[in-house]
């Protein structure tokens, strides 16, 4: 049996908690006003009470669970038990504003001066060329070199981020702010978190603005250094829509070898010349199929991703590199349809390599005006 004197006081144990964090915002549980009440009796019992931001809250196990191994941690502690209380509305309202400022109007913070999140957005001409892998093998190559990144899957009518990512809990709903589930290590919202199974999406031009800029201004992202957006196929609302929300975000081409697919794909590039945006690079995806003798076949033709590069440097006037060829691998598929990419669950194959390699080269490069088209005029002499 402990003794008073070995039993924790009160501000240890908070202490103690100050070391969980919540799991969808990943701050503290203490700074953001979790933490109810904690009670220490003589024998070594804590009890700690504990507000969840929502009834519902789907990681209630865990918080639980991590409380629970902060507190008996500490030298005294017999046994902890966890209590579950729900904030009030003015609670909820105190927890945004502590994370989002005063302001009643949500804005898109990657589109404020100060911003350093990295905006990429993930383009193509045509879709069936593996946008949406490149994107998800992007995004958790980057997260397992520790950068914060997040994924918007802006894909309205054929998302499919998801399931690639292995994200399979729902966004939590705080007051007028979305928490978005986290999986791989990556940030992900998609419409299909929000749709009942497999329902489509029929929505016309003003309702796809509205639901990226929900997507961009009423998540909460929390500090991202890379956000990439999975666009769709093509030249329409969304690519337009994001140049108008983000006019600072860059553009990744993706294209497969075959040169009638570069043709397409040079389109969705091009779009940059009227957007003002940066083209950041091109990304050849399915560029060889490797044979069990080790020999390798083009199934797709060759040169197609070199074409798009070249084509677009001449267009927009600065170079345009082609940041990697990847090669036509079962293993990805494979990984998207079990929700762990193949950056993970193959990274010595050489499609994860080559993946991988492109998402260092985007995520250290270095930010400035080089190459960045600016809304100026020449100067009348």
């Amino acid at each position: 049996m402990s003794t008073s004197a070995e039993v924790p006081d009160v501000e240890a144990v908070r202490k103690a908690l100050a070391g969980v964090q919540d799991p969808e915002i990943h701050r503290p549980i203490t700074d953001l006003g979790m933490v109810k009440d904690v009670v220490v009796h003589p024998d070594g019992r804590v009890h700690v009470a504990v507000y969840l931001t929502v009834a519902g809250c789907p990681l209630r196990d865990k918080i639980t669970r991590d409380v629970t191994a902060a507190v008996s941690a500490l030298p005294g502690v017999e046994r902890v038990t966890v209590e579950l209380d729900v904030m009030n509305d003015e609670q909820r309202t105190a927890l945004r504003k502590s994370l989002r400022g005063d302001t009643e109007e949500p804005r898109i913070p990657f589109a404020e001066p100060g911003s350093l999140t990295r905006v990429y957005c993930v383009a193509s001409g045509k879709g069936g060329v593996g946008k949406s892998s490149v994107t998800v093998n992007l995004a958790v190559a980057m997260a397992a070199r520790g950068v914060k990144v997040g994924i918007v899957d802006a894909d309205i009518y054929g998302h499919s981020i998801p399931r690639m990512v292995g994200a399979t809990d729902k966004p939590t709903k705080v007051e007028k702010m979305i928490l978005p589930p986290q999986a791989n290590g990556v940030k992900v919202i998609s419409i299909g978190m929000f749709t009942p199974g497999n329902t489509p999406v029929v929505w016309r031009g003003p309702m796809l603005h509205r639901a990226l800029q929900q997507f961009l201004a009423d998540v909460f992202w929390g500090d991202l250094d890379v956000l990439l957006l999975d666009l769709p196929p093509g030249t329409g609302d969304i690519a337009i829509s994001v140049a108008q929300l983000i006019p600072n975000a860059e553009i990744l081409v993706v294209t497969t070898p075959q040169q009638a697919a570069a043709e397409v794909a040079e389109r969705a590039g091009a779009i940059a010349l009227q957007t003002r945006q940066r083209v950041a690079g091109v990304i050849e995806n399915m560029s060889w199929y490797e044979l069990p003798d080790g020999s390798r076949t083009d199934l797709f033709g060759t040169g197609g991703g070199q074409s798009v590069a070249d084509s677009l440097s001449r267009a927009v006037g600065s170079a345009v590199p082609l940041l990697g060829q990847v090669p036509l691998d079962p293993t990805v598929r494979e990984g998207g349809d079990a929700g762990r990419p193949v950056v993970l669950g193959n990274p010595e194959s050489t499609a994860a390599k080559v993946l991988t390699d492109i998402a260092t080269k985007l995520s250290i490069r270095a930010r400035g005006l080089s190459g960045r088209m600016l809304s100026v005029s020449p100067a009348g002499r």
